[in-house]
């Protein structure tokens, strides 16, 4: 598999300069960093949840994960993990496990870590399990556009 076509053609409308690496197939985000040798506080994952309001997509650092709790508190939602199987009509061009972190693009409303705004270049997967792409830290802001920015991940 190749990088998203709902990715690619979101970021060539909205202007994003962008680079694409390959790398080793990878399973997690953890090997995904590794092998593209990325820090894994500069490569962002979505972590996808749900509740009865719908999905929500958390983006945070991919040396993080969710503190569910805080996310709860913050939104005034009881949001969950959202299984896999559920996600392949929201994300049709995309490996499971791959999803690119770049929710409008899905038409996933977004939540994005702070973390990941304080960066320099931030790298993503492509949609498939052997390309990340890499954007400036300024254009990463611009494609989270009116995400809610907030403090909700904890190193694993």
């Amino acid at each position: 598999m190749t990088m998203s076509r709902i990715l690619k053609d979101y970021l060539t409308q909205h202007g994003i300069d962008y680079e694409v690496h390959a790398h080793p197939r990878t399973f997690d985000s953890a090997h995904t960093a590794e092998a593209s040798h990325v820090p894994g506080d500069r490569l962002a994952k979505a972590v996808m949840l749900e509740d009865e309001q719908g999905y929500l997509m958390a983006v945070i650092p991919s040396s993080r994960h969710v503190a569910l709790g805080e996310l709860h508190r913050r939104l005034e939602r009881s949001l969950g993990l959202a299984t896999e199987g559920e996600l392949k009509d929201l994300f049709p061009d995309c490996e499971l496990g791959a999803i690119p972190p770049v929710g409008k693009a899905f038409g996933v409303d977004t939540v994005v870590d702070e973390a990941l705004l304080q960066e320099p270049v931030i790298w993503f997967e492509a949609g498939d399990h052997e390309e990340v792409v890499g954007v400036s830290g300024a254009q990463f802001k611009e494609l989270m556009g009116e995400a809610t920015a907030g403090e909700f991940s904890q190193h694993q």
